[in-house]
This record gives C-alpha cells, structure tokens and sequence, in this order.
C-alpha cells in the first residue's frame, strides 16, 4: 500500500507555470501528490516532458494510464519511455501463464503511434524472444537468406515480402494491416534484427518459446516488487481459523521491497486502518505493497482494469481487517503490535479462511428465493463475495468481505435457510 511519504497530500496546487519552474526531481516528487487527471496533463505540457514522465516508475506509469483511460491517455502514450512500455506489456501481454498476441497488437498499435523513433527505441529494449513468440503467432514465413527454400516455399502463394527474400503469409487477417506495418518499419529500422526475426519465425512455435519468455517476464517483475505467479497464489493457502497460532518474529524478505502497482491504502474508518496508522512503518508498507501485488498477480486478468485492480485491493484489505478484529477485538494497540511482528501473508492467510468458511457452507444450501439464491452464488464464487442486497443500499451485486460483521451476518443468515 501506499508509502508513507506518497500519503502527504500537497497543501496548495501548482499551476503549470510553477511546476514547469521546478527541477526535474522536485517535479517528479510533487506528481506524486498530483489527481490522475491534473498529473497528465503537467506531464503533457511540461517543454521537457519526455523527461518529466519518465520521472514515473513504469507501475505508476501504467496505473495513470489505467486512471484516466487509453482513450484519454494517447498524448502520454506517446512520452512513455522503454521501460514503461515494456512494464506496460508485462502487465497486459499475459493471462496468467498465456501469451496474449491480441492484447500486444493492442498496445503495438498505441506505441506505433509515437512513430519510428518511438519503435526505435522499443526495439532495442525489447526482449527478441517476445518479438519471436508474437511474430511466429501472426505470420507464416517462406524463402530466407541464400535463397534456400524448399520447393514447397517456391511454388506456394504468399500475401506479401518486403525485401524479395522473405515471403510472408499473415495468419490472422484482423491484424495483418498492423503487424505489416510494424514489419515495414522494423526492416527499415534494424534489418539485422529483421532477418533474425524472419528466420527464428519460420520455425514452428513451441511452448519452451513461450515459458522462455515468461521466465523473463517474471524476471523483470521481480526486480519491481512483483512475485511469480506460484508464489503469488500461495497467498490463497488455507488455515483453520480455530488452530491459528500467532507466531511473531517478521523479518522483511528483499522479496518485499519493491514499488507498488495501485496506489493504495486502508478503507478509512476500519479497525485494519487505525492499526496500520499506528504501526506505520516504511519496511510494513513495503510488505503491505508486496502482498497487493501478490494478489494482483494471482489474479492475472485483474491488471486490464482499473476497477479490477481496486477490487483486489479492497479484498486484502478486507481479509487484513477480518483477521485483526478476529485476533485482537477492538484492542488497536494490540492489533498495531501484530501488524508490526507477524507476517502479513499470514494474516491474509487466516482472513480468508474465514470467509472461505461461509463457501463451505454455502454448498450445503439450496433455495429458490432470489436474494437467498443471489447470497450463495456469491459465496460460491472462486473468490466469495458478498452480497450486497444486505447492504443498506440494497443494491443488487458483489462487494468484497469488509469485517467480522460481514461473516457473522452471512454465517447466521446461511444458518437460516440450512434444512
């Protein structure tokens, strides 16, 4: 969640003018307290804002983005540097442990709009077995240097060649307009890197390919406080609530420091968020970002969007505020010292137990009446949500589990409709 010194909140807004007069680092630290909205647009009309965006962690890039939607975002696409496009497809490219060749045309096509010296730039820092693996999913390739191809390759149709020596069929007729125009500008671009690519495509693609570049994904994710995906599902490992055992004694891993993906922090008002502000320290903030971005990782689909994202926010928060009024009842003290001395994995680990609990439940129920039957299908979700018909609003969908109450509330009602 978020740092301790990303929660100050500038007292007075800067106009342009003024934040244009600032350095480079007082800019980059002043955006950090900036809206969404009023953030892009002192980036985009800043004269050196290029540089002023790449002030930005690539997370944070990519959260903005998020914020204030692609439609919206074009102008600051367009300033992204390599890392933050590259973060931008390590978040987007993947579900789960698939490649998704729709979702880089997606974003191929935003980047390109920047031009050639925007591709340019790309392509030096893009890894070649990720160009491969998409290339081979969207192009059939015949002919090759030295004029070596078969028979077959000779006699066969072809749609198109840039260069006489390449022959190329484009398997997916949505997206041959755009990667033949990436393909015109990579062979101008970097020819040498063209011919590799050609080449390496004529192959058939393999899963070792694929698992290749995820090895790399992982990689590069890692370095910024993201954990594999293996590691990340471990997060959903259940206890018995009735067994559970504090055992104290945290250390911080360096597999928790790392930046945070949402910029996050505790539901005001809860029981979690007057203990986390009296615990606040800068190593649990670190921890609290890592489990954030373990459960975002774990969920995979959940980085395509920003309401997505905050749902998972919402449910380790929720899962952290269960587990503390479980072990220490309206003791805040009590509850900040647990927060400073145990694993907050742990703690995540006993809060969803408990509400997995009521899934259990739910299993052994049946009703035809439509609130009742709208509970259960909540509870019998992959991730148990509640229903918010119980809410005073009434209103006729899901949230996550916010606290106790929330469980004692369904665990009665499931009490209720049990024959």
């Amino acid at each position: 969640m978020a740092s301790v010194e990303n929660r100050q909140v500038a007292a007075a807004r800067l106009s342009q003018g003024d934040f244009q007069a600032l350095p480079l680092d007082e800019k980059g630290k002043y955006l950090k307290t900036a809206p969404a909205r009023e953030k892009m647009e002192l980036i985009i009309a800043d004269p050196n804002a290029k540089r002023v965006a790449a002030t930005l962690e690539p997370q944070e890039f990519f959260w903005l983005v998020k914020e204030v939607g692609e439609a919206d975002a074009v102008e600051l696409l367009q300033l992204a540097s390599a890392d933050q496009c590259i973060f931008i497809l390590d978040m987007e490219a993947w579900e789960g442990w698939t490649f998704s060749e729709e979702q880089v045309c997606h974003w191929l096509e935003k980047f390109m709009e920047g031009g050639e010296p925007r591709v340019h730039e790309l392509l030096q820092h893009l890894d070649f077995d990720l160009l491969q693996l998409f290339l081979s999913r969207e192009i059939e390739v015949g002919g090759g240097v030295g004029d070596q191809s078969n028979d077959q390759e000779r006699l066969a149709e072809y749609d198109h060649t840039f260069d006489g020596v390449f022959m190329i069929n484009f398997k997916n007729p949505k997206h041959s307009q755009l990667v033949g125009s990436f393909l015109s500008m990579l062979i101008k671009l970097d020819n040498s890197l063209y011919t590799a690519l050609m080449e390496g495509a004529k192959g058939e693609v393999d899963l070792e390919l694929e698992e290749q570049c995820q090895r790399f994904r992982t990689g590069r994710l890692q370095d910024l406080g993201f954990p594999p995906l293996d590691e990340a599902l471990s997060i959903y490992a259940r206890v018995n609530p009735e067994h559970f055992q504090l055992e104290g004694g945290k250390e911080l891993s360096p597999a928790g420091e790392g930046g945070e993906l949402v910029p996050v922090s505790a539901d005001e008002g809860t029981f979690f968020s007057r203990a986390l502000a009296l615990a606040a320290t800068p190593t649990l903030y670190q921890e609290l970002n890592y489990l954030v971005n373990s459960a975002l990782v774990a969920e995979g689909n959940a980085f395509h969007e920003p309401e997505a994202m905050l749902a998972i926010l919402r449910r380790v928060s929720g899962y952290l505020n269960i587990a503390l009024e479980r072990l220490a009842p309206a003791d805040e003290q009590r509850a900040a010292r647990i927060l400073v001395s145990e694993e907050l994995k742990r703690l995540f680990h006993l809060g969803y137990s408990i509400v997995l609990q009521l899934k259990f439940k739910a299993r052994e129920v049946e009703t035809t009446d439509y609130a009742s039957g709208k509970l259960l299908s909540g509870l019998k979700a992959k991730r148990p949500r509640f229903y918010r018909g119980l809410d005073p609003d009434g209103v006729d969908g899901y949230r996550e589990f916010r606290d106790l109450s929330d469980v004692e509330r369904v665990a009665g009602l499931l009490a209720q409709l049990k024959p």
